[in-house]
């Protein structure tokens, strides 16, 4: 942590510097500011520190500044990073700004609770998303739809919701190899699926069959032991962030789910 830190916040500085107007830099900082607050969680698993929970509100605040940024109606948007006002010129569609990256940024904003940030998110079309480069599985779309039309109170959400549960299921893989669709992103659906009945009982099993899920892949051998990625159980974790905001009490502790994120211990000491 001594080491490794200070070297990525060095280089997530360095990409915030140019933010407004470069898209590599932006592309550096959406990877760069998740992996520091995947990295403070290796020493502070709770994300009890405060210089955690401002790592994770910088990723949150990055990754929705980029969507912002791909408006097409005006030449720029203000957007808050860091608790600066910054003005980044609009670009529309980019290479990695992908739907892939967009649920990430739709994650961090229900860990975040920002309710603004997830507006902006849920008004960003589809297509825009796949203009923006890589191949990916249909249900990736399919759960875009999904979150979109849950957030914005849609009539076609139980349409988005059937399809993304068949579309990531296993033996549905195309692009992904089925273990990382069964052990990765098909538990989080199912915990989504869970919540929208208000069964607590079976959100709670669908959330320990993905936490368990989420472990067997992350320690199946010594390099994904060593990857950042697993260190935080990112989808499951929004999801239960949600359910927990709307009455679902969460049975389970664990390490891939940092508490004071899931409680939202932080709340009202930053203006995000």
């Amino acid at each position: 942590m001594a080491a490794v830190v200070p070297v990525m916040e060095k280089s997530l500085a360095r990409s915030l510097e140019t933010i407004e107007a470069s898209h590599s830099a932006r592309t550096g900082a959406v990877m760069t500011s998740l992996n520091v607050a995947r990295v403070r969680c290796v020493g502070d698993a709770d994300a009890v520190m405060l210089e955690t929970w401002e790592s994770w509100l910088l990723a949150m605040q990055v990754h929705s500044a980029v969507f912002a940024a791909t408006a097409t109606d005006r030449e720029s948007v203000t957007c808050k990073i860091r608790q600066e006002e910054r003005e980044l010129a609009t670009t529309g569609p980019q290479f990695n700004l992908n739907a892939g990256t967009w649920i990430q940024a739709f994650y961090l904003a229900l860990i975040c609770r920002e309710t603004a940030r997830l507006d902006m998110l849920a008004k960003v079309p589809v297509s825009l998303l796949r203009e923006c480069g890589g191949v990916m599985d249909d249900y990736v779309y399919a759960w875009v739809e999904t979150l979109q039309s849950f957030w914005l109170r849609r009539d076609d959400l139980r349409e988005h919701l059937v399809r993304a549960v068949d579309l990531s299921a296993p033996e549905a893989a195309r692009i992904l190899d089925a273990e990382t669709m069964g052990k990765l992103q098909y538990p989080p659906i199912m915990m989504f699926y869970r919540y929208l009945r208000n069964d607590a009982a079976g959100f709670n099993e669908a959330l320990g069959d993905a936490l368990r899920r989420h472990k067997e892949y992350w320690t199946v051998d010594e390099d994904r032991r060593e990857n950042i990625e697993g260190v935080v159980a990112i989808a499951p974790l929004a999801i239960a962030c949600l359910a927990r905001a709307n009455g679902i009490p969460i049975e389970y502790e664990s390490g891939y789910l940092p508490k004071a994120l899931l409680e939202f211990a932080w709340r009202g000491e930053f203006d995000a």
